[in-house]
């Protein structure tokens, strides 16, 4: 699976984010707890170039607690950058924001301080940037890419911010990377279908968090299958259709709404070893891709030097 989706504003908001860092003192990225790799964009790492930054792990809590201190951890070995795990529904959280920016940028304590704030869609940022502030400001929604350029907000801390798009790259040519954004909802559902991304999670919580499956649906055994699990689940629901055939389309919406919601418990659907091991595949891949492009265009040299 190849995910490729990449509103027009994104890719005009990577053009004024680099032509904006020039006055910004300092980055502050906000990743989702639950895929902290998978929705790390890395584009962004590219922009941000040598500027300080802060990674703000947010929804920390739909996210398990264990997997996000090792996320943080994982990430702060990474020059210039510090960490904080952050929930709207926990305003203390919030309130670290301003004080470690501060922290970062000491030697500027004198001025106001200029903060870029960036992220994939629908991880959280608007609903944050209306908490710092105080007030509604930025739009928020549960649908993905609602900033559509670039704001600028001024907090009473001194600080100010600079909202971005929420940006995506154009390829998310690791799967499991694109099957987790879809999850968590940073993809629209219309990219991909239902119960193609609840069998995708399926299948690793029946790994990963049995006993959260087992507790939520009351289930006495788990099933082997993600499959076998969805129809399990559908019929304790009453999501029957003609002949009571499972509506899988049905079961995987509230399976993958009690995901995103956290009904189903505290989960975390990856962690900083299985983001090294996939990413040391995703540059073999890469480095494929780029020798099989190499190739095709020495062939078509060839050819056109045959036709002349």
């Amino acid at each position: 699976m190849l995910i490729q989706w990449y509103p027009g504003h994104m890719h005009k908001a990577g053009k004024e984010i680099k032509h904006a860092l020039t006055d910004i003192d300092l980055i502050i990225e906000i990743l989702d707890s639950r895929i902290p790799f998978s929705s790390e964009n890395p584009k962004l790492a590219q922009l941000r170039g040598d500027k300080p930054c802060i990674k703000l792990l947010s929804k920390s809590d739909l996210a398990d607690p264990k997997i996000t201190h090792l996320w943080q951890t994982h990430l702060e070995q990474q020059q210039g950058v510090k960490t904080l795990a952050i929930s709207v529904q926990e305003p203390d959280s919030i309130a670290q924001i301003p004080k470690l920016c501060r922290r970062m940028i000491a030697h500027k304590e004198s001025r106001n301080l200029h903060a870029l704030i960036m992220g994939i869609p629908n991880v959280g940022k608007s609903t944050l940037i209306n908490k710092m502030a105080g007030r509604v400001i930025a739009k928020t929604g549960n649908e993905p890419a609602i900033t559509k350029a670039i704001q600028r907000i001024e907090l009473d801390n001194g600080i100010t911010l600079f909202d971005t798009p929420g940006m995506l790259w154009p390829n998310v040519d690791n799967q499991n990377s694109g099957y987790r954004l879809a999850s968590t909802g940073a993809i629209r559902d219309t990219a991909i279908s239902h119960d193609d991304i609840a069998f995708f999670t399926a299948e690793y919580l029946l790994i990963a968090y049995p006993h959260l499956l087992q507790e939520r649906f009351k289930l006495a055994q788990l099933p082997a299958t993600e499959k076998e699990l969805l129809e399990m689940i559908g019929k304790n629901r009453g999501c029957l259709q003609t002949g009571g055939v499972v509506n899988m389309d049905q079961i995987s919406k509230i399976f993958l709404s009690e995901f995103r919601a956290g009904t189903i418990g505290r989960i975390s659907l990856e962690t900083p070893a299985m983001a090294v091991q996939e990413f040391a595949q995703l540059l073999v891949l890469r480095e494929k891709k780029a020798a099989e492009k190499e190739a095709k265009k020495r062939e078509r040299k060839k050819r056109f030097k045959v036709a002349r």
